[in-house]
Formats: C-alpha cells, sequence, structure tokens
C-alpha cells in the first residue's frame, strides 16, 4: 500500500534530512509556544528550504490571528497549513481563502460523539487530520502520545483525503491502518527519544512500518 507519511514537530535539520531520505511525503514545523517542539519563524524559514520539492511543508498553527499567518507566510515558504485549535468550520473557510494555500483541520476524538465534527469541516478543508481528543486540561492540542479506539472510524469515508494521527508508533501504525483504512498518517511524539527530540532511526522505522516494509 502506497500510504502517504507526515512526520510532524521537525526542529532539527539533520531530522528534516532523514525525513525526506526516508520518504515522507509531508513534514510539520509547530507555530505552538507550549509545544515542545515549537519552531520560531526564523528557524521554520531555515528548515523549509531544506526541504526538496515535492515533499509538502505543513506549518501547525493553533487559533492563530491573521497577522500571526501573515507574519508565517510572508517568511517561511510553506505549501499547507493545519489548523489544530478550536477555529470553527467557518474559521477554516477563512483561513484558506485569505492565505491561498490549502488547510488541513485537525479533529480531535474520543468517542463516538466526537465523529460528526468531522462531517462539520469537510466542506471547509482541504484535508481533516483525524487526531485523538487531548485528556481534558491538557496543556498541547495534540503530539500528546495517546491514541483513540481506531474502530470507531472503521470503514468511514469523508468527501476529502483525510490522515490518520494520535499516538501512532513504529510498532503499532501498520495495525491502525488495517483497522481504518488510512491511506495517510502522522506521527510526531511517536519517532522522538524525549519530547521534542526526533530520533532518526525510529522515523525510518515508522516509514517502513506504515509502508508494510520489513525494518531493516
Amino acid at each position: 500500500m502506497d500510504t502517504r507519511v507526515k512526520i510532524c514537530g521537525l526542529r532539527e535539520a539533520s531530522h528534516v534530512a532523514a525525513a525526506v531520505e526516508a520518504g515522507a511525503n509531508y513534514v510539520g514545523f509547530v507555530f505552538f509556544a507550549k509545544s515542545p517542539r515549537h519552531v520560531t519563524i526564523d528557524e521554520a524559514r531555515a528548515l523549509a528550504l531544506e526541504v526538496p520539492p515535492g515533499v509538502v511543508k505543513v506549518g501547525l498553527v493553533v487559533d492563530p490571528t491573521d497577522a500571526e499567518l501573515d507574519a508565517i507566510l510572508d517568511a517561511v515558504p510553506l505549501d499547507m497549513l493545519q489548523l489544530h485549535g478550536k477555529e470553527s468550520p467557518e474559521r477554516v473557510a477563512e483561513v484558506r481563502k485569505r492565505c491561498g494555500l490549502p488547510v488541513m483541520k485537525a479533529v480531535g476524538i474520543a468517542d463516538e460523539a466526537d465523529l460528526p465534527a468531522l462531517d462539520a469541516y469537510v466542506k471547509a478543508a482541504d484535508q481533516i487530520l483525524v487526531d485523538a481528543k487531548p485528556p481534558k486540561g491538557a496543556p498541547l492540542p495534540g503530539g500528546n502520545a495517546i491514541a483513540f479506539d481506531w474502530r470507531l472510524i472503521a470503514g468511514r469515508r469523508w468527501p476529502c483525503p483525510w490522515m490518520l494521527a494520535g499516538g501512532l508508533t513504529p510498532e503499532n501504525v501498520a495495525q491502525a491502518i488495517h483497522l481504518t483504512g488510512a491511506r495517510q498518517v502522522d506521527v510526531s511524539s511517536g519517532v522522538e527519544s524525549a519530547p521534542g527530540v526526533k530520533d532518526e532511526a525510529l522515523i525510518r522505522a515508522f516509514i517502513k512500518a506504515a509502508r508494510g516494509e520489513a525494518a531493516a
């Protein structure tokens, strides 16, 4: 299966290179100060300029203001925005129109009651990121190394591309793909040796596992 893989929360040039060399389709940069994966605009620009054509550069933002979006996009050559806050479908559509870039909207899932929210965003966003809902009081909207019950979305399809996230690791990503039918997967904490510290071996192992290849 030609599973598309996103490695998110990259902060080091060597880790960006490792992700690209391993075959990542997307690389993600986090513009959220509370995250251990946070990068400044200048840092993100330097990293993005090293990404070869064909690999999608994604900027993760959380409830951004227009001014914050302008500052990021004026400096960083991104290909896609990932909205990971409490943005409404209307705000998603507004950002998409204003910025002129494809927008992926993250939607947190914990139980069946959360599923209708996915349908609410499919017309506003270019892609949907089906993620695990953060625990109550969690400081981060994602990257919490927790998964949801993948059976909740087994067999479900939406009229726009979607990506599976939340607690994925090299050990469980193949099972997650099998249960959900996901054609795209997103990982951040699952390829780290410590919060915010990517591990090149884990990046390679994750991409191999997502594509059904035996680990070397």
